[in-house]
């Protein structure tokens, strides 16, 4: 039976967030993001007035979803040291996010730009929660 930490599970998950909001931001690839996507003023704005706090708690919760399944591999594989969870995150990001993300470029036609954006953030999240799982098992 898998040991799984739900308390480190959580606190990756806060993590992943905070990565993804500086990520994201202007102060590393948000205005880049902002084009590439093809939003324009009007629909940030119009978004932003809405409310995003459903689209927040719902990356959140899907965040949690996929800390919890690094755990799983974590345990699987008894990584106990921060290295060894790197490379469990390593290889899920390689195994899932890389070759899952490429369909975005491949069939919708997403500029290559937006894709090394997205799987480069991912790799930064995976590398961490597997870190992090792998030591507070």
């Amino acid at each position: 039976m898998p040991n799984v930490n739900l308390l480190a599970v959580l606190v990756s998950g806060i993590i992943s967030m905070f990565i993804g909001a500086l990520w994201y931001s202007p102060l590393l690839f948000g205005k880049q993001w902002i084009k590439l996507m093809g939003f324009d003023e009007k629909e940030l704005e119009k978004a932003k007035a809405k409310g995003m706090g459903k689209s927040y708690f719902t990356a959140f919760i899907a965040t949690l979803f996929t800390a919890y399944v690094i755990a799983l591999f974590v345990s699987y594989a008894n990584a106990t040291t921060f290295t060894q969870g790197l490379t469990i995150g390593f290889w899920a990001w390689i195994g899932f996010i890389v070759p899952v993300l490429l369909n975005s470029v491949l069939w919708e036609n997403k500029p290559q730009k937006l894709y090394a954006i997205n799987i480069a953030n991912y790799l930064v999240v995976f590398l961490l929660i597997g870190g992090i799982l792998a030591v507070w098992s």
